[in-house]
């Protein structure tokens, strides 16, 4: 069953930063943007208390509200929101081509242009009380949530570019900072690793997993086995950093968009151009290194302008 049987302009894939952002610009372009919430509206930020660097906040924002005003922001241009989930997609090879977006049970809805905004997932490790506590202590963002946690002690999980990065940047506000890395050595980069081992409030524990989170309400501290030794130890902390990976949510685009080794979506440098005529991508599933609310926003916008000028073209 079709969508209203219509050719419509724009529809985007997900909400959060970049799907919100791709609507606002899409729609005051006159594109009549369609916009499909997914499995978690408002993306990553739902979950976050605050967000203090996010521009034009001075007193930083909760996530959830951003989210909702972004939302409402939206709507203001006469968004059409479906607060559904895209389970599958067809998408045409051919320049002007009709795109077709299946969600719900049988429905489908078409559209020259798409823009996929649905996003990243981080990895949990999978034990009790891990996604609880998420804002409540758990992150998986320092640049983001680090603030929060100034001459506190805190910990990394991860022995990658990331959780060394993030680990770097905790050791400038943090009193110390524990690195917990499952394996027997650092599979970051020489100079990550060199950084690591000059600095004296990181400490590193090879050969280790958290294997309990304690607290009631909160983030209290975390139980950590080593699994060499055979023995256990807690450590009280205020924040537990997990950067053990993100997974891009591209499933439903395997074998219609060229991904990349990790599945994010393949944009042209500089743009946000798939391998399919007027595909476009933006946020977290097109970036797999900065991951900002900020960012993927901006990515938002280029996707709009990028859909904007192809129409114009296609029209031509």
């Amino acid at each position: 069953m079709l969508f209203k049987k219509k050719i419509h302009n724009c529809v985007i894939i997900g909400s959060g930063p970049s799907g919100y952002s791709a609507a606002i610009y899409a729609a005051r372009a006159d594109m009549n943007p369609i916009l499909f919430t997914g499995f978690q509206p408002g993306g990553q930020l739902t979950t976050t208390t605050s967000v203090d660097n996010y521009l034009g906040f001075p007193e930083g924002v909760n996530g959830n509200d951003l989210m909702k005003n972004c939302k409402k922001q939206a709507e203001r241009f006469n968004t059409k929101i479906i607060n559904q989930s895209v389970n599958h997609v067809i998408l045409s090879n051919k320049k002007g081509g009709i795109h077709r977006i299946f969600f719900s049970t049988e429905k489908c809805i078409e559209s020259k242009g798409v823009i996929v905004a649905t996003g990243s997932r981080p990895k949990f490790l999978e034990i009790d009380k891990e996604k609880q506590f998420i804002g409540l202590g758990i992150s998986f963002c320092a640049t983001c949530d680090g603030f929060f946690h100034k001459e506190k002690n805190v910990a990394v999980v991860g022995g990658g570019d990331t959780a060394l990065e993030e680990a770097i940047f905790l050791a400038k506000i943090c009193k110390i900072v524990y690195l917990i890395v499952r394996k027997t050595n650092l599979k970051a980069s020489k100079i990550l690793q060199n950084r690591i081992l000059r600095n004296n409030n990181i400490n590193i524990l090879f050969c280790s997993n958290v294997t309990e989170i304690i607290g009631d309400n909160f983030l209290e501290g975390i139980k950590i086995f080593n699994y060499k030794t055979k023995t256990s130890r807690t450590v009280l902390i205020s924040g537990l950093f997990i950067a053990i990976g993100h997974v891009p949510n591209t499933e439903i685009f395997k074998n219609e968009l060229d991904l990349d080794e990790k599945g994010y979506i393949i944009v042209q440098k500089g743009k946000t151009i798939t391998s399919k005529p007027g595909v476009f991508a933006a946020g977290d599933v097109q970036d797999s290194n900065y991951r900002q609310a900020i960012t993927s926003a901006g990515t938002g916008c280029m996707a709009a302008l990028d859909l904007e000028k192809y129409l114009y073209v296609c029209v031509e």
